[in-house]
This record gives structure tokens, C-alpha cells and sequence, in this order.
């Protein structure tokens, strides 16, 4: 039996113990990464995988998705501290490492849009575009617009800014302009490129064709996560975690029907034409390249818009700023 000196001196224990507890369940809990999800966007799709398959989990992290409204949304987010992570262009995360600010680039995918046109359209050919009513979705320094004028310019001797009919415009407005016959195509961003082409409709020309032009020699994803370095020195073992949870989450969609089931309610596909375009485009999207051939490309095709859109498109950078990639994607 325990001597009152030894009952006390064993109570004594008791808080310690409890707050040796309290501090491995603390550590053991896992890094909370929080990533910003867009209405529609594929980033949703994804991190609807990984959850829902514990991929976070099993990577040591836990995933907090964080709903904004729009791109200018998610940037502002990521630039203020209240994420971790956006899916953004590449274009924007170079210009910011340029401008002084510290981020990575963690490639997610290359897909991208293309030049549509009615299934039954006479338009065989960017030439067939002179005199053409053209949609372009978002504004003059559009990327893939740039790249089409230039394309044109060399290639057939256009200029189409001038030889066609460009209306600017915001995507879901283009797309029911093609469709009623408003326009006689339209350069569109992949999802609603996906949408017309279930309905129908075919491509004139992909992004990757235009890009060709320019001595590209494979896919580049032009988009994908973007961390400040300080998080990645902070937390190396977080975003190396979660770089493998988002590679593990589209080989899991890869593989077969059942990693769609959370995904296709997100994807607002009104029929299984819809749905299969939507799932192959974005399979097709999924970044396969070795980082530095892919790397290569990207300079090849910044040298050409930093050309084209000059400062308003890259601010003062006209190659690539040195660091921009992460190396330590699954992609090396």
C-alpha cells in the first residue's frame, strides 16, 4: 500500500503524463494545407478525390479546401496569406518571382484551349479565318489569342486583328453566341471547348497546335500550383505531401470509373457525351513530362509572349526568372 507521501507523489505525476499527452496528440496531429477551389474548377475535382480516397491523410497533411469566387479571388487570397495554394498560369507566377515575390511552380496540367467551329463549318484553316466573325475569350493579351496572331501572321501572312472580326468576350457568352450562329468560331478555354465538342462541334486548331508553331516539341502545363518558398522551407514535408497527394488523386482518375463517383456531381455535365469529354480532356492534361524538358518548352513559348504581349502581358521579365519550377514534383 502507497504511503500518503506516495499517493501525493504519484498525483503529483498525473499532470505531467496528461500534458506529455496533450503534446504528442498535438504534434501528431496532422499540417493543415489550404488550397483555393473555384467554382467549376478542376482543382475541385481533384482535391474531391483526395479526400474522399484519404489521400491527404495517408500523405500526413490534411487538405482544408477554401471556395473563392474567381481567379482575381484567388490571387488576391494566395497574395494576402489566406491560402497556401492557387492553380494559376504560369505567366502570373513568373511575373511575381520577377516582381520580387518568392513562389514555386508545381506543374498541374497542360490542357488547354482551342479554336472552335460548328461540326458542318467551311473553315478548314486559320486562312479561312479573313473576314470571319471570331470569339476570343477574355481580352486582347490572351495568351492563346497572341499566339494565334502570331501563328497567322507567320504561317499565312495575316494579321488577324485586322483581316478578321475578333469580338472579346467572357467564355459562357462566346459559347451561345457559336451556337446560335453569332459567330463563326471561337477561341475558348478547354472546359467549354469539352461542352462544344460533345455537342457537335469540332477544333480548328488546339492550343498545342498553335504552339508548335514556335518550336514547342511537347505538352507544357501552363498551369499549376503555386507556393511562396517560405512555406516550402517552412513546411518541406507538407507540400512534398501534398505535390504526391495531387499526382496520386489523377493517377487514381486514371485508372477506372470509381475515383469519378465524387468528382462528377462537381462537373455539372448534363449528359454522358458531356461527361466523357469532359473526363478525356482532362486525362489527356495530366503532366507526364521529365520537368526539364517541359521547363525548355515553357522558355521557348514565355520568349515568344514576352515578345508579343510585351510589359502589360509579363511585366519586365523576358525569360523565365531563374527558380520558378519546384523540383521536387513527382516529374522531377
Amino acid at each position: 500500500m502507497l504511503s500518503r507521501r506516495g499517493l501525493m507523489a504519484a498525483a503529483g505525476l498525473w499532470p505531467l503524463a496528461l500534458r506529455g499527452a496533450a503534446a504528442q496528440a498535438v504534434s501528431a496531429q496532422p499540417a493543415s494545407l489550404k488550397v483555393g477551389l473555384l467554382p467549376f474548377g478542376t482543382v475541385s475535382w481533384e482535391a474531391a478525390v483526395i479526400k474522399a480516397e484519404g489521400i491527404d491523410a495517408a500523405e500526413g497533411l490534411s487538405l482544408d479546401g477554401v471556395r473563392l469566387a474567381g481567379s482575381d479571388a484567388a490571387r488576391i487570397a494566395f497574395q494576402g496569406g489566406q491560402v497556401d495554394t492557387i492553380v494559376s498560369d504560369l505567366l502570373w507566377a513568373a511575373r511575381l518571382r520577377a516582381e520580387g515575390r518568392a513562389v514555386k511552380f508545381l506543374p498541374y496540367s497542360s490542357t488547354e484551349g482551342a479554336l472552335m467551329v460548328p461540326g458542318n463549318s467551311s473553315l478548314t484553316s486559320i486562312a479561312d479565318l479573313a473576314g470571319k466573325r471570331l470569339g476570343v475569350a477574355g481580352g486582347p493579351l490572351d495568351k492563346n489569342w497572341l499566339l494565334l496572331r502570331a501563328r497567322a501572321r507567320e504561317k499565312d501572312g495575316l494579321d488577324l486583328e485586322r483581316v478578321a472580326q475578333p469580338v472579346f468576350g467572357a467564355p459562357p457568352l462566346l459559347m451561345r453566341k457559336l451556337e446560335s450562329g453569332e459567330l463563326d468560331a471561337a477561341l475558348l478555354y478547354w472546359t467549354f471547348c469539352a461542352r462544344l465538342e460533345a455537342r457537335g462541334f469540332r477544333r480548328l486548331i488546339g492550343a498545342d497546335g498553335i504552339a508548335e508553331a514556335f518550336g514547342v516539341e511537347g505538352p507544357i502545363a501552363l498551369l499549376g500550383y503555386v507556393f511562396d518558398e517560405a512555406l516550402l522551407q517552412r513546411q518541406p514535408h507538407t507540400v512534398a505531401g501534398f505535390a504526391r497527394a495531387s499526382a496520386r488523386a489523377k493517377q487514381a482518375l486514371a485508372a477506372g470509373e470509381a475515383a469519378w463517383a465524387p468528382v462528377r456531381p462537381l462537373m455539372a455535365a448534363e449528359d454522358e457525351a458531356t461527361f466523357a469529354t469532359l473526363k478525356r480532356a482532362f486525362l489527356e492534361g495530366i503532366p507526364r513530362r521529365k520537368a526539364a524538358a517541359e521547363r525548355a518548352d515553357a522558355e521557348r513559348l514565355y520568349a515568344v509572349l514576352a515578345r508579343l504581349g510585351g510589359e502589360r502581358l509579363v511585366g519586365a521579365a523576358t525569360t523565365l526568372p531563374e527558380g520558378l519550377y519546384w523540383d521536387g514534383g513527382p516529374n522531377g
